[in-house]
């Protein structure tokens, strides 16, 4: 059935005509669908069946529907292309967007699977648990938790999950929280939107790593707020750069992204006692801090701030699944109720269904169990990259040294940008993906290098991938 509107009409023979031909050619009604009877339309509508008969025949008459013996009326084939022609010529609409969301591209790195992919922000999905966790799905839709819930949940989420949060990251991190700072979200971007909202007005200043992730600083610019570059060096984020004004300074100290390095204690300290003198906010995003495969590890900014004012975001994207779409944030007291309620009016909460199952999981240490068996897994693939990059790419790239994550860093040694550019696009033409440094810059200098995530591919593949990669470069 579809909708026909004749409140306030006239002409209605003519106006069901017209309003099931606008249906035709939008595509609300395709080819081979079938019209109601003309007996039921008429009954519907509260119209003589002949009013509705001459609509029909007149839709007959150009083609739009065809009517066959015993079996009824259908759309026809030649409407559809009639409707596909339309929508070609119609109008964009008097109405546009502010400026901003012009120079805001949709992500295309994910459109088509790649043969040797080496794409940072991937997991292996190979590796993930379905059947537990398809039988802790079962578990919560069985359960009469799940039944009980019958009105929308708490902006700051299931309440479950959120004491196993407080737990996993105390014991696994070391960040000092309880269940009452933690506010789940849908990963990590909507963490650092809503943060965003609760921090900062239009035209205030917040400082992000350069070379950094695009989607957050995208996130950053749609709501009017003004993006400044620091420079990031082997220790981290360059405190002494950063400028005066800024309120908020966004970083990924575990894992920078995209150049894998760890920002030093010295560098962390130095941070949270500009901040303290500036009167600022530090946004600290743990980037893949889950994976670390050599050295101790440094404390979080969470835990050495004294005075309240960092945010710890963390997502499950990376350990369990990105289609799942869970993450959270650590956030102070002082800050607590209007992350909440920033949080409900985003979207109120995210899916308690997903929320009770990876509660039950990491509850009953199935999470801790999958992080340890894919970190093997993971370190294997890295080393092989690792080495490759050392011993056959060594008169082009210099690896970064980093000690976690999903991903390693190579910068180029002779080459620039345009160049890196060429055999990012030969590669692309080979089969291999990887992401280049330069397209990570915020300011107008970049950086020649390449960027390649091991979290996709398979060993056995990449072997090959970096040969075939590495013949990119003899051009």
């Amino acid at each position: 059935m579809f909708h026909v509107s004749l409140v306030g009409r006239k002409d209605l023979s003519g106006e069901i005509y017209r309003q099931i031909r606008k249906a035709i050619l939008d595509g609300r009604l395709r080819p081979e669908d079938r019209l109601p009877p003309s007996r039921e339309l008429a009954r519907t509508l509260a119209v003589s069946r002949a009013t509705v008969t001459v609509a029909y025949e007149r839709l007959a008459g150009e083609g739009f529907v065809v009517s066959l013996q015993g079996a009824g009326t259908f759309v026809s084939e030649w409407a559809a292309r009639q409707g596909r022609e339309a929508a070609h010529q119609r109008s964009d609409g008097a109405i546009q967007p502010r400026p901003v969301w012009q120079s805001i591209p949709l992500p295309t790195a994910f459109e088509r699977p790649a043969q040797f992919d080496f794409r940072t922000g991937l997991p292996d999905a190979t590796l993930f648990p379905h059947r537990t966790w398809r039988r802790l799905v079962a578990r919560v839709l069985r359960s009469n938790e799940l039944a009980s819930k019958i009105t929308y949940e708490h902006p700051a989420g299931h309440g479950d999950l959120r004491a196993a949060i407080a737990r996993h990251i105390g014991n696994s991190r070391g960040v000092e929280a309880s269940m009452d700072d933690i506010i789940v979200t849908n990963g990590t971007q909507q963490a650092l939107d809503i943060l965003a909202r609760v921090l900062l007005e239009p035209g205030d200043r917040i400082a992000v790593e350069d070379p950094c992730y695009e989607p957050p600083r995208r996130s950053f610019e749609s709501l009017g707020i003004r993006v400044v570059g620091v420079p990031v060096d082997r220790d981290g984020l360059v405190v002494d750069a950063l400028p005066r004004g800024v309120r908020v300074v966004y970083v990924t100290p575990s894992h920078q992204y995209p150049l894998a390095v760890t920002m030093t204690l010295a560098r962390r300290q130095a941070l949270l006692a500009w901040a303290d003198r500036n009167g600022a906010a530090v946004i600290e995003d743990d980037y893949d801090g889950e994976f670390r495969f050599e050295g101790r590890p440094l404390e979080p900014l969470q835990t050495l701030d004294t005075t309240g004012r960092v945010i710890y975001v963390g997502s499950f994207s990376k350990t369990m699944l990105p289609t799942l779409r869970l993450g959270f944030l650590v956030t102070p007291p002082s800050l607590r109720m209007a992350v909440q309620k920033a949080k409900y009016v985003s979207d109120w909460h995210t899916s308690t269904l997903e929320q009770a199952a990876l509660a039950r999981f990491i509850d009953d240490g199935g999470f801790a169990r999958h992080v340890r068996r894919v970190g093997g897994i993971y370190r294997e693939r890295r080393e092989m990259i690792a080495d490759a990059i050392r011993r056959d790419f060594a008169d082009h790239l210099e690896l970064i040294p980093s000690t976690l994550g999903l991903h390693l860093t190579a910068i180029a040694r002779n080459a620039t940008v345009e160049q890196i550019t060429g055999v990012w696009e030969r590669a692309a033409d080979a089969g291999v993906t990887v992401h280049r440094l330069a397209a990570f810059a915020v300011g107008e200098t970049a950086r020649p290098g390449i960027v390649l995530g091991y979290g996709a591919i398979p060993a056995s593949d990449i072997g090959e991938g970096l040969r075939r990669l590495r013949a990119c470069f003899n051009h």
